[in-house]
């Protein structure tokens, strides 16, 4: 292939000559081959319109002559008119292709081809058509002369006139003849020959002059400056990074060069920051903290970075299960030959000695390394230092072992629960010892089945958040049930995030409780033996007099008027249901009855426990002041336990008045009243119910309130009191979640403040309505 030919085919120049060149070709002549067609269309058109034009007028001439039959006028009319220039042949056809009428008389009756003149498009049908587009009626044909000719034939109608008794046409006869102009296209194509060679001058001329202005522009504005910029290039190329490429103005390709200018600059910088890196890359492949080694096909070291020459001390050459391990040949599961197999990065762990003669682990993981093609010539294997690791990991097993042990041998059972299903994942020995289930059984179960069915739902929300549950009663093997004190913690368990439960047993605790609560019971009856007594006297006197009056008048045999015998035995009826209410009143105090939360009504408590010692306090010229707030929320108490702790506070009160009388050697009369009261007082907040008891009796110190609640604690004399009254007291209101204290009073006397929580919905979906 020639120079000339290679530059053709591969010179941008040449390329963007040819392609603009061919454009501009194409477009020039589409433009040339469409305007010429047009004006070509548009001059036949014209001849077809004038000699339409001039068959019409024809036929309107000779129209009068047919009427009147004049053959010599119709024959006059056509020679006249085919004296014009251009005009070939002007002919009259009757229906049979004979010619009637022309311009050459040698024609004259003569039969000719109906095809050849196109009078068939009315022929072939019976009868012809009256109306016929032009396209039909036209032809192009060439005369013996060799020019082109055109032919319109204009059908010739029978009229109404033309069928009257002068003419022998019949009516239904609708073409008579037909008339036939034809002219020449001769000047007509001289015409077109001369437009088509101007126009295809004017093209040929626009693409010369196009094609010499691109070149010389090519020239100057494409491939000068792209000399400049392969030249600058080049330089670039061999290192020149800051050769400065001048195209000489601002636009496009002096833009590029510009560019190529600033592309050589940074080129250069990234040179210089691939350098620096890769004396860092090569700094941190001797400074990086795990050995790394790169190995050819035949398992021998190629490099290998600091560390591992520190580590196991390799020569050079030397073979990679030699150096790491002291084998004598490769490994049967050789990582680094999977690598060449699979071209893929394998890893693992593995051990040997090190130069210092101790046992190493390490975990490896090795990389193809491979050439421009894609091939593997060589693995590169990574590998860190875990044997310290590895004697972590024992030591830590080793302290597992020891803390299993522990958590086995804890005297409380402990659980571990997942936090979301409160499945059960592990537990100790006291587990299964108190719940009485086997560990497999415990460990297929979820924690929350031991709880009962009306706590389950409360016991769960806790569970999520608080860390103490206090009591708790839990189902275990056999139907048994006990009762428990759980702490909820959240740990981790297998990498998981879970709930570790310890259980305090306390089913014995509480048994001793309720003993020691029906201990303080009896003891507070006790208490209450004389007041009891004055409230059983009165009915009982009223029930004596009435009898003995009954009684009296029996013996007399006296009768007793309808209305006061009505009256009293009213009044023995009345009385002996009084006294039998005390009496059940004192045996439901007295009975045992374990705690059983419900929604109470605090003003009710309170008013059922004065009603056994409204007579008492009287007798004592005590009285009680009420300040209730009758719209007091519901709380959660055991109504009964609830009355035990007013009990005890009321007794104490009284007790304090009476121990104020003892110290001032006074006393009040019965039933004349006076400054000694127990003020009652009940009111509400938001979320709490608070109760106040205030007596006027003879106070205690700041010093000693803390310790009142203290089991076997008491201010009384020996002999009076057991001190076990405030500590149940306080044990029951902890109970219902309440708080309680004492305080001295400014005005001489105790205050015993009360607090409970008003309950939310959640537990008051769990309760019922307190019967009180």
């Amino acid at each position: 292939m020639s120079d000339f030919t290679k530059y053709l085919k591969h010179s941008l120049v040449s390329k963007l000559s040819i392609i603009i060149g061919c454009t501009v070709i194409l477009s020039i002549s589409a433009w040339a081959y469409f305007n010429i067609n047009n004006i070509k269309t548009q001059i036949i058109k014209n001849v077809i319109s004038s000699t339409e034009q001039l068959s019409n007028s024809i036929k309107l001439g000779t129209h009068y002559a047919m009427m009147l039959n004049s053959r010599d006028d119709i024959t006059q009319i056509i020679d006249n008119i085919a004296t014009q220039p251009g005009i070939e042949n002007i002919r009259i056809y009757n229906k049979e292709g004979q010619i009637k009428f022309t311009n050459h008389k040698a024609e004259i009756d003569k039969v000719v081809d109906i095809k050849e003149v196109a009078c068939d498009i009315c022929h072939r049908q019976d009868p012809p058509p009256v109306q016929i587009g032009l396209d039909q009626r036209m032809r192009f044909f060439r005369s013996e002369q060799g020019h082109r000719l055109l032919g319109i034939v204009q059908p010739i109608c029978n009229e109404p006139g033309c069928a009257m008794d002068c003419h022998f046409h019949p009516e239904h006869q609708t073409i008579l003849g037909s008339l036939d102009v034809v002219v020449s296209l001769e000047p007509t194509d001289r015409q077109i020959l001369t437009i088509e060679r101007g126009i295809i001058k004017f093209a040929l001329w626009t693409i010369l002059i196009t094609a010499v202005i691109l070149f010389f522009s090519i020239l100057k504005f494409v491939k000068k400056p792209i000399v400049k910029l392969i030249d600058g290039t080049r330089k670039i190329a061999e290192g020149n990074y800051n050769e400065d490429i001048d195209i000489g103005n601002d636009y496009e390709i002096g833009l590029l060069g510009i560019a190529i200018k600033k592309m050589g600059t940074q080129i250069g910088l990234n040179q210089a920051e691939l350098k620096k890196q890769k004396n860092e890359y090569q700094a941190l492949f001797e400074m990086a903290p795990c050995m790394i080694t790169v190995q050819d096909k035949q398992y021998r070291l190629l490099r290998w970075n600091r560390v591992f020459s520190d580590r196991f001390d390799p020569e050079p050459g030397s073979h990679c299960y030699h150096a790491y391990k002291g084998l004598e040949e490769k490994c049967s599961d050789c990582p680094v030959e999977k690598t060449f197999a699979d071209g893929k990065s394998h890893y693992g762990e593995a051990e040997g000695m090190g130069k210092d003669g101790e046992k190493n682990h390490w975990m490896f993981i090795t990389s193809p390394v491979t050439d421009s093609h894609g091939n593997v010539v060589a693995a590169m294997e990574m590998s860190i230092d875990i044997t310290q690791r590895r004697r972590l990991e024992k030591e830590l097993q080793q302290s597992e072992e020891k803390y299993h042990a522990i958590f086995n041998n804890i005297s409380n059972p402990v659980f571990v629960v997942e936090r979301e299903t409160f499945e059960i994942r592990d537990c100790n020995n006291k587990a299964i010892e108190v719940y009485g289930y086997s560990k497999e059984i415990l460990l297929g179960k979820v924690f929350s089945e031991f709880f009962i069915q009306r706590e389950k739902t409360q016991l769960i929300e806790r569970m999520k958040c608080d860390q103490e549950i206090n009591k708790v009663q839990h189902l275990v093997q056999n139907g048994r049930s006990i009762f428990v004190d759980m702490w909820v913690s959240p740990s981790t368990y297998l990498n998981k995030v879970v709930l570790l439960v310890t259980i305090n047993d306390i089913t014995r605790r509480l048994e001793t409780e309720q003993l020691l609560i029906h201990a303080g019971k009896m003891a507070t009856l006790g208490e209450m033996s004389s007041g009891i007594a004055h409230e059983l006297n009165q009915p009982l006197s009223v029930i004596k007099s009435s009898s003995s009056f009954c009684m009296k008048k029996m013996r007399k045999n006296e009768q007793i008027e309808k209305e006061i015998f009505e009256k009293l035995i009213s009044k023995i009826d009345s009385n002996v249901d009084r006294a039998e209410k005390i009496i059940y009143h004192m045996r439901q105090f007295a009975r045992k009855s374990e705690i059983n939360l419900v929604l109470t009504n605090v003003n009710t408590v309170l008013k059922k426990t004065f009603e056994m010692f409204n007579q008492q306090l009287k007798i004592h010229g005590i009285d009680v002041v009420w300040n209730k707030n009758e719209d007091l929320p519901k709380i959660l108490a055991d109504p009964d336990r609830l009355e035990q702790v007013f009990i005890n506070l009321v007794i104490n009160a009284k007790d304090a008045i009476e121990e104020k009388w003892e110290k001032q050697g006074t006393r009040q009369v019965e039933n004349q009243g006076g400054d000694d009261q127990i003020i009652i007082i009940t009111r509400p907040t938001r979320d709490k119910v608070f109760i106040e008891i205030h007596d006027t009796g003879i106070g205690i110190k700041e010093e000693t309130a803390d310790k009142l609640f203290e089991p076997f604690f008491t201010t009384k004399e020996v002999g009076k009191g057991t001190g076990l009254g405030l500590s149940i007291s306080y044990g029951i209101i902890k109970e219902c979640s309440g708080e309680i204290k004492m305080e001295p009073r400014e005005s001489g006397g105790t205050i015993a403040r009360i607090s409970f929580p008003v309950p939310t919905d959640l537990e008051k979906d769990l309760t019922y309505e307190n019967p009180v």
